[in-house]
């Protein structure tokens, strides 16, 4: 059992150079994709990403915004997925909220390029899995 989620699953996901998020398509067949890790986490309930506004992720999130991220340790050979929904952000401040100096290399507008959006997914419940074991957990509506 898990001694303090909060921890060992921040851990994990600050560790992460991939995240691996999954949603499901206008077919209602599952899609799983790997993104870059969050540039923001509050916690282990919200974590925010980038991605580019005319992917298929965002066409089908606006579709239905459920969805669930997974972080793995294979180090140890452990994981977590968290389960929750995902808001499509195009504000200005939520784009200049996780802007990084690179991110010219993928949207060449800059911060305000169209193609541009924040991912900010926000779980409500996790699993996780270490030592042939998984384990189910509730997210608390407020992080410390």
């Amino acid at each position: 059992m898990m001694k303090n989620p909060e921890q060992t699953i921040g851990k994990m996901a600050d560790k992460s150079s991939t995240v691996f998020l999954s949603y499901i398509d206008g077919e209602g067949f599952p899609v799983t994709k790997a993104m870059l890790r969050q540039r923001e986490r509050q916690g282990i309930r919200t974590f925010w990403f980038s991605t580019n506004t005319s992917s298929n992720k965002v066409k089908f999130l606006r579709e239905n915004p459920k969805a669930s991220i997974y972080f793995v340790d294979k180090r140890f050979f452990r994981g977590v997925s968290l389960i929750g929904s995902v808001e499509i952000l195009e504000t200005k401040e939520a784009k200049e909220r996780i802007w990084e100096k690179g991110d010219t290399l993928y949207y060449k507008g800059g911060v305000t390029d169209p193609d541009y959006c924040v991912l900010k997914f926000t779980a409500v419940k996790g699993r996780y899995y270490s030592n042939f074991h998984s384990e189910d957990f509730d997210i608390p509506d407020c992080d410390k």
